[in-house]
């Protein structure tokens, strides 16, 4: 009849759940559009927004409330760095960018970002996994960010350099800004693997292993270098052997040439 409700699902079966809503920041109109698409042809995803810098992409978040926003660093007018403090406490954020440099990823994350993606370094599905992730508060970064972020920690981090998040809207009339103004290091950790090459641990091992050294949980290095848990326990066996280690203490000590105390964990659970 019409006009009545539509009866009950005799099966018991709950709808889908709603796509989850994406913005994508960047002010290449390529990216842009090659983004969308991508994103788009997923059925548990739709973007909802376009923005061409950060004052855009924290309007489209006021206006669409997305799960996730796709934030490029440089951009011209308000950059990404600056939006970001802004856009945090309203959704998640991932950073997407060429922008690999150790100071700008420390500070993207020390801003609030759920992730952080370098451009050329991940596969169309790895990228859908990044940002079902960044909803679930599950941070990815690849290779060259985790590696400067590695490299800068084992330095002792980005010091008092970093500025302080910006006011609430101070930036919304702000003239053109950048992050020039960071400190471009660009720490080369190959030099560092290569001085440990007598261990025989392969690129992947060394990466993992500095991943260990740095105190991440499996979880967190699942995630990092996007394989499962399982393959990361298998690496880890492999690098317990070739280190002569039995815990996550003695190869960390190894690995980073010095026996002055444990490793994050404390133990040699893994």
């Amino acid at each position: 009849m019409t006009g009545e409700p539509n009866p009950p699902n005799p099966f018991g079966e709950a709808p889908p759940p709603a796509p989850l809503r994406v913005v994508v920041a960047d002010d290449n109109p390529v990216v842009r559009a090659g983004l969308t698409a991508l994103l788009s042809g997923r059925e548990d995803l739709e973007v909802v927004a376009e923005a061409a810098d950060g004052r855009q992409a924290y309007e489209a978040t006021l206006a669409h409330s997305p799960d996730v926003v796709l934030l490029d660093v440089r951009m011209p007018g308000v950059d990404g760095l600056t939006a970001l403090p802004h856009l945090v406490p309203l959704t998640a954020v991932l950073m997407l960018t060429y922008s690999g440099e150790s100071d700008i990823v420390h500070e993207a994350l020390r801003r609030g970002a759920n992730g952080y993606l370098v451009h050329g370094e991940f596969t169309p599905d790895e990228l859908v996994t990044a940002v079902r992730d960044a909803r679930r508060g599950r941070p990815h970064l690849t290779p060259t960010a985790a590696g400067r972020l590695l490299a800068q920690l084992r330095a002792g981090g980005a010091g008092d350099s970093a500025s302080s998040a910006p006011s609430s809207g101070s930036w919304l009339n702000a003239g053109p800004t950048s992050t020039e103004n960071l400190s471009q290091l660009q720490p080369d950790m190959a030099q560092s693997v290569s001085d440990r090459s007598t261990y025989g641990l392969s690129a992947r091992e060394a990466e993992i292993m500095e991943l260990i050294a740095s105190g991440m949980s499996n979880q967190q290095i699942a995630a990092t270098c996007f394989i499962s848990e399982k393959t990361v326990k298998n690496h880890i066996n492999r690098i317990f052997a070739k280190l002569h280690s039995t815990s996550r203490s003695e190869a960390t000590a190894k690995w980073l040439g010095t026996r002055r105390g444990p490793a994050p964990d404390g133990g040699g659970r893994w």
